[in-house]
């Protein structure tokens, strides 16, 4: 049996609690929260900090759910206490500074970091990558993701799910983007250049909420993430997929709609066939957390290799500060010395 001990208990911590109730073989034996009441309505066996957690629990994974200014300490607390994994959410860390010492003190205590970046783990992302490497749609030339989950206009919003949204300085790219930085890298490889135009749309809010971003990949192909905050698309749950993306071959189009279904298009037909259905999951993002966790237990037992882990997501976390260079200068930046 697989032991694991959560740290903190804020608003998407129910996505990670229901994802380890549900693998086979995994026992969750304890939250931590600094407010120690937060821990206790999740009917878990509650504490008030990771250090007493993880004295008392003794687990093999320790899941870090709290804010980036938590997780250094955290990182150190579970590689000192000797567990056997650790999984820490995103945005990782501070600084990438502070995302690099975390990620050699893991390597050289042989513990395996993961970062929880979890759209690479969302179904239609598995399905659309498969397509690919199965040559159903030739050559990738194009791809396009529109992030528009609707949910960016007044004064209030944000404020019902989470309110921190409206004061971080640096928003779209740094909280949601770099999702599809991510994404964009499973499904394609590193870029070798990014350009972006990033604006403020909503005035209430301290960060950026639309903008373009353009990667360049290898041979030829292009990957657009065309974001904005304040507008919508067609979907009951605007935030399954957070918008629709278009991924356009020589020899075939695959397009993800709002219900994280996937349709494939070959040249020149008219006729689309699904390759995934919509999502029935009925929690976020096609179940990914749960996916991507089941993921980790699965290479702690040594049946597959680890996915993101804090060494790799490094490039993740100097391709977003390459995109906001870019945005600040207007130029296209090189990213072939991170890359």
């Amino acid at each position: 049996m697989t032991r694991v001990a959560c740290y903190g208990a804020g608003y998407f911590s129910q996505f990670h609690i229901d994802g380890w109730q549900r693998i086979k073989g995994v026992e969750l034996v304890g939250i931590a929260n600094r407010d120690r009441a937060k821990a206790a309505a999740t009917g878990l066996p509650a504490f008030g900090s990771v250090t007493e957690m993880l004295d008392k629990t003794k687990p093999d994974i320790l899941d870090i759910i709290v804010s980036p200014a938590g997780h250094a300490a955290a990182i150190r607390q579970g590689l000192a206490q000797g567990v056997k994994a650790i999984i820490c959410q995103k945005p990782f860390c501070t600084s990438v500074k502070e995302a690099r010492e975390m990620a050699a003190l893991a390597r050289a205590a042989g513990i395996p970091l993961v970062i929880h970046e979890n759209f690479r783990f969302q179904p239609w992302y598995r399905a659309i990558k498969t397509a690919i490497g199965a040559d159903e749609i030739g050559t990738p030339l194009q791809a396009t993701f529109r992030l528009r989950p609707g949910d960016g206009q007044g004064p209030d919003a944000y404020l019902a799910r989470q309110a921190y949204f409206q004061t971080m300085e640096r928003f779209l790219v740094h909280e949601t983007a770099v999702h599809w930085i991510d994404t964009f890298r499973f499904l394609f490889g590193n870029p070798n250049a990014v350009y972006a135009d990033l604006r403020q749309v909503n005035p209430v809010i301290a960060g950026e909420d639309a903008g373009y971003i353009l990667f360049d990949h290898a041979n030829g192909l292009r990957a657009l993430f065309d974001g904005n905050r304040s507008l919508d698309h067609k979907a009951e749950n605007t935030r399954c997929t957070m918008g629709e993306g278009l991924f356009e071959g020589t020899q075939g189009v695959l397009l993800l709609h709002g219900d994280g279904s996937v349709k494939l298009r070959k040249f020149g037909s008219q006729v689309d066939r699904i390759i995934h259905d919509a999502d029935t999951s009925g929690t976020f993002g096609g179940d990914c957390a749960f996916h991507l966790q089941e993921h980790v237990v699965q290479a702690l037992d040594g049946l597959r290799d680890f996915e993101n882990t804090a060494s790799d997501y490094l490039i993740v976390i100097e391709i977003e500060d390459a995109i906001y260079e870019s945005a600040n200068t207007g130029a296209k930046v090189d990213l072939t010395t991170i890359c």
